[in-house]
């Protein structure tokens, strides 16, 4: 079967680490060797700046900080991790990816996106996912879903965001997906956790089949 880098993306509380472990689940039960990843994070090193990135005060670091530090986590991420994967011709899924960026410190933080793409490019080799799943949920929900699930955890820093903050969010990866609507899927995250595993499954399996 064909190696896949599949990435997810969307709010906060859309769902996606669920559809992720569904997902990879499904693959697996069909043949596939599938590794689940997310970010910032994915490897001891990049995990270390992740803590940096989601705890403490939500003006912390500014967007450029923020892009470096992401950048950092990305590129042992992708080194480490991604592409020994990719290069056995494996699949790996993922939590957030470089759409993430071009949404948080791009299009809402206002960082250039041709910025971004090009520090992108200089980090990961130009790695980019064959297929993007956006989770296509009203913020005021994903946040209620986000803060009920918090619990003690520590890693606030964006859910404690404004509520225009998130909305904002919202309308960019909404804008990135109808700009790149090849590669960036949107699924209606008003659904039940199984009926979205469905529809990823579908847009997924469509994908693997007209690569073979």
């Amino acid at each position: 079967m064909a190696k896949l880098f599949v990435t997810f993306e969307g709010g906060e509380g859309a769902g996606k680490s669920t559809q992720v472990a569904r997902l990879a689940e499904r693959m697996r039960s069909n043949g596939q060797i599938v590794t689940t990843t997310r970010e910032p994070g994915g490897t001891t090193g990049a995990e270390a700046i992740r803590a940096l990135l989601v705890n403490g005060a939500t003006d912390r670091w500014d967007a450029l900080t923020e892009l470096h530090l992401i950048n950092a986590a990305r590129r042992d991420h992708v080194q480490r991790l991604i592409c020994p994967i990719l290069e056995r011709g494996d699949v790996v899924i993922c939590d957030r990816f470089i759409d993430s960026t071009r949404v948080y410190q791009g299009i809402v933080k206002g960082l250039d996106d041709a910025l971004i793409c090009r520090h992108h490019q200089d980090t990961t080799n130009n790695l980019w996912p064959d297929l993007t799943v956006f989770i296509d949920l009203d913020p005021e929900i994903g946040m209620v879903r986000a803060l009920g699930r918090s619990g003690a955890s520590t890693e606030m820093r964006f859910e404690n965001e404004t509520l225009s903050f998130h909305h904002k969010i919202y309308f960019g990866f909404q804008k990135l997906q109808r700009a790149e609507h090849q590669r960036i899927i949107a699924i209606d995250g008003n659904q039940s956790a199984e009926s979205v595993a469905e529809a990823v499954w579908a847009v997924v399996s469509s994908r693997l089949n007209a690569d073979v």
